[in-house]
């Protein structure tokens, strides 16, 4: 290992490249100073294997007095081939095919291994391998070509001097070959790749900085640790510590390092994500040429496994030791533990099943089938089932039988719901919002529990030997009862029978009071709809029909809107409108800003639709009513003599063009028009459009519903609804053209409100 001043002076590159060579040095350097005390060097290569065999780079460690190869991982022993060790640099070059870029061996003294031999530090040399070909599968004779493999050789002293045996190291790292990467591209993929070669765990501090910060950390680190390169660069590697770190062992560390000396331990360490480790450490000191310190090398290793196992052959031991004198208990034991996993399994499936079956459905009396179905045969062999208003009074029932039984289930359920005396089992867990269980039914008891004597003669029809009974309750609420029964003789229910009943009966009571508070939800919904969607009326001379569709699935109203007047001067108001938004919020907003059009067409003023509009944009702001509304309204005057024209007057809010079908079953787009949105400028100024409209023709407005479709825009929309309603029969009335102006289908995503009237 040498410092970052030294491998600048010697033009190694730093970051990723530096750090990489350093990783392999850094690990066998650790090796060394570890049996630097060792007599010979026999003692660091015994050490090696551990350390650098599993390296997927190849790894030399030479003996400089000798000038040979001592030791080689496996990736090097690939490279040379089976050679005995020790064995001269220059003859293991040649064993491995090793030559300079000009094709030349390497047996010289300028070669890099020569150079290491000596001492020297090898910042960075390419040399190439001849690869001859693998055999082939078929057993032919391999070719007599031999390919080339580029590789990088780098090599560093690991030794201080006059600290134990003169070694060198030498890393050779590889370099993908071919036509279309560029030379230099080859040098610089090679140092990167160095990064992600190694499989060495490791991380480099700096000494000489304050509270001794890591400086590196290898990818096999942030891989083991889960924190990311810059998360841990800059920190005391104390971050890995945690609870259960043992004090002492840091200590030991602590005074390692300030003695500079190398220590191996293994210490519990947590990752990233708060899971525990044990980490084996091996940390080394790396001193530069004048024998100053520079760094640590720590070589780190996830051994939790080898401690686990140790770990689970010391209980195997001594539970083989109990095992022998206790070996029935331990049995009974198993059974028992794989009997308590087998329920708690079915338990867990039962519920899943309950949870996607009960809210699967928002019709109360498929509820309680559903519910029922539950409940048998898996809790008991029948049920019958009890729902109540708040009052307590039954309103619904369920029942399910395992062999069928449905005319005396029928029988006991009709009167039985009718008589449920305090005594019964359902009207106390009704009461109490306890459950009820009673362990063996006598006759005595089962007079008190069915006191009417059809449903009790029913009831011994279809046997029961152990009743329970647990309550539906949802949000502070009793919903109902379940009534569990078995039939066999000695069945009885268990505590963990009635602890599985209780929490079916829970998930039943959220799912029955979700369905209620829908069904109550849909109910205003309804009515709200009645209230805000009038009844058109009948006028002399109009015909006239409309069409609504809520978006909302839960209330059936929205903020679209439509209106037909007879105005006191005989004239005829029509308008639709769209407020923003698609549920009840919208719908109020709607029937307000209903309200105020109704107001100001009724105001003799000045009846002009554009004059109309703009009197409600200024009140409809004015009483932040909402957001943004569009709107269109018109006019209409009937003719003054048979066979005159009606005269429409029209003006818009932003609306979609209003549509004109004339008696042949031609259709204008009223286009004409334009106008801002209510609620964007009270100052108003919208024009009016006058027309003369024939006996016979058909007005139809519209919301943007109906031509707002998924894939397409505003203007297919139009086109599309034009082509409907010219496809409809000539004679076709308002009803019917309101079929023809829906979309064919509807996806949900907006309101839809349709309003055809027709002047005769």
């Amino acid at each position: 290992m040498v410092s970052a001043a030294s491998e600048a002076a010697l033009g190694v590159d730093s970051g990723p490249q530096r750090a990489a060579q350093a990783g392999v040095v850094g690990a066998a350097a650790a090796v060394v100073q570890e049996h630097e005390a060792d007599s010979g060097p026999s003692s660091v290569i015994a050490a090696l294997p551990g350390v650098l065999s599993d390296v997927p780079v190849a790894v030399l460690v030479i003996d400089q007095a000798a000038g040979t190869v001592t030791y080689a991982n496996g990736a090097a022993i690939e490279m040379a081939g089976t050679v005995q060790l020790p064995i001269g640099v220059d003859e293991w070059g040649s064993a491995a095919g090793l030559t300079d870029l000009n094709a030349a061996p390497l047996a010289s003294s300028s070669s890099p291994l020569s150079l290491v031999a000596q001492g020297q530090p090898v910042a960075g040399e390419a040399v190439r391998m001849a690869v001859r070909p693998a055999v082939p599968s078929d057993g032919s004779p391999a070719g007599e070509d031999l390919d080339e493999q580029l590789l990088w050789v780098t090599g560093f002293p690991l030794s201080q001097a006059g600290g134990g045996p003169a070694l060198s190291l030498v890393v050779f790292l590889q370099v993908d070959t071919g036509p279309s990467i560029d030379p230099r591209a080859r040098m610089q993929a090679l140092r990167e790749r160095a990064v992600i070669a190694t499989d060495i765990t490791f991380t480099i501090t700096d000494p000489n900085q304050d509270d001794e910060p890591l400086v590196w950390v290898n990818p096999s680190f942030t891989r083991m640790s889960g924190y990311t390169y810059e998360e841990s660069v800059g920190r005391n590697c104390r971050f890995l510590q945690g609870p259960a770190t043992d004090r002492g062992t840091v200590a030991a560390i602590r005074a390692a390092l300030e003695a500079q000396e190398p220590i191996t331990t293994t210490l519990i360490n947590y990752r990233k994500d708060g899971t525990a480790f044990w980490n084996q450490v091996s940390i080394s000191p790396v001193f530069d040429g004048q024998g100053d310190l520079v760094s640590f090398v720590g070589v780190q290793t996830d051994v939790t496994e080898r401690v686990r196992v140790e770990h689970e052959r010391e209980q195997a031991f001594a539970a083989e030791q109990v095992a022998r004198r206790e070996a029935e208990v331990a049995r009974a034991v198993a059974e028992q533990s794989q009997a308590d996993a087998e329920r708690a399994q079915s338990r867990l499936a039962l519920m899943a099943e309950a949870s996607r079956t009960l809210t699967a459905t928002l019709d109360m009396d498929e509820l309680l089938e559903r519910l029922a179905g539950l409940c048998v045969p898996l809790l008991a062999d029948w049920v019958f089932l009890t729902l109540t208003d708040p009052s307590g009074t039954v309103e619904a029932t369920a029942h399910l039988h395992r062999e069928g039984m449905t005319e005396d289930l029928e029988l006991f359920a009709r009167v039985h719901a009718m008589h449920l005396t305090d005594s019964s089992p359902s009207r106390q867990s009704l009461r109490t919002s306890r459950p009820v269980v009673i362990e063996r039914l006598t006759p005595e008891r089962l007079v008190d529990a069915v006191p009417h004597p059809d449903a009790r003669a029913a009831f011994e029809r279809l046997g029961g030997t152990s009743v329970m009974t647990v309550p539906m309750i949802a949000r502070r609420r009793t919903l109902g009862a379940i009534a569990l029964v078995n039939t066999a003789p000695g069945a009885a229910f268990t505590a963990d029978d009635v602890e599985l009943a209780e929490d079916l009966a829970g998930r039943a009571g959220l799912a029955m009071d979700n369905v209620r508070l829908y069904q109550q939800e849909h109910a205003v919904a309804e009515t709200l709809q009645r209230s805000l969607l009038p009844q058109l009326p009948v006028i002399p001379r109009v015909s006239s029909a409309a069409h609504y569709v809520a978006a909302s699935t839960t209330a059936e109203v929205g903020g679209d809107f439509y209106d037909l007047l007879h105005l006191p001067d005989g004239s005829v108001g029509l308008s639709v409108g769209d407020v923003v938004g698609h549920d009840v919020a919208a719908a109020a907003s709607m029937g307000h800003l209903r309200g105020l059009l109704r107001a100001c067409v009724w105001d003799p003023q000045d009846p002009t639709p554009g004059v109309v509009l703009d009197r409600v944009d200024r009140l409809f702001q004015g009483l932040r009513i909402a957001a943004l509304a569009t709107m269109v309204y018109g006019r209409a005057v009937p003719p003054a003599a048979e066979g005159r024209p009606w005269l429409l007057d029209l003006a818009t809010a932003g609306h979609p063009p209003v549509l004109l079908r004339a008696v042949d079953g031609s259709v204008r787009l009223l286009d004409e028009l334009s106008g801002l949105l209510i609620g964007v400028d009270e100052r108003g100024g919208r024009a009016t459009l006058r027309l003369e409209v024939p006996p016979g023709s058909t007005l139809v407005a519209y919301t943007d519903g109906v031509i707002e479709q998924p894939g397409t825009d505003i203007d297919q929309g139009i086109a599309a609804l034009v082509a409907r309603l010219a496809a409809a029969p000539v004679d076709a009335g308002p009803a019917e053209l309101c079929r023809h102006v829906a979309p064919p289908v509807h996806d949900g995503r907006d309101d839809i409100a349709v309003l055809v009237v027709r002047f005769d």
